[in-house]
């Protein structure tokens, strides 16, 4: 039994294994101060590079994201007020006031369709007060109050006007 106590004792701790090297077998260096302090310059220098170029990059794309925002700024102005050019330009366009001639055109085309019983077609209103296609459809525009112009069921390509 004192042989394995022995050999118990004798084995804890260090002991000597295969791989092991000791302290008193392994190479040392010894080296400067400059000497060190030029190895860790050297092996860090392309880090430093690295963060260098990574650094120039960031501020080249904060330079491209100002420029982005002033231009997506000036965008969003430019739409607004497109926007609101547009608004206004429609509503001058729905508050289409007939003219004195277009009054008095519009006088005939609602006598003319109160003599034919409130019902006629487009085309034979427009021959009978000799005016061409545009005029007339804007005629028919200021006169949208009082005239209503459905296609006729007959024929969809041809425009019934009713009086309303």
């Amino acid at each position: 039994m004192s042989e394995i106590a022995s050999a118990s004792i004798n084995s804890f701790g260090i002991s000597a294994k295969a791989d092991f090297v000791s302290p008193s077998e392994e190479a040392v260096f010894i080296l400067t101060a400059s000497q060190l302090k030029g190895l860790v310059t050297q092996a860090i220098q392309p880090l430093l590079d690295r963060v260098g170029s990574l650094e120039a990059k960031i501020a080249s794309l904060d330079e491209k994201i100002a420029a982005l925002a002033t231009t997506e700024e000036k965008d969003v102005d430019r739409i607004c007020l497109d926007i609101a050019y547009d608004r206004q330009r429609l509503a001058r366009l729905e508050r289409v006031e007939p003219q004195p001639l277009q009054r008095d055109r519009g006088d005939i085309l609602r006598a003319l369709l109160a003599a034919n019983d409130g019902k006629m077609l487009a085309k034979d209103a427009r021959q009978k007060m000799r005016m061409d296609k545009a005029t007339f459809s804007r005629l028919l525009a200021t006169l949208a109050d009082y005239i209503d112009v459905k296609p006729l069921h007959q024929d969809k390509r041809r425009l019934l006007l009713i009086i309303k």
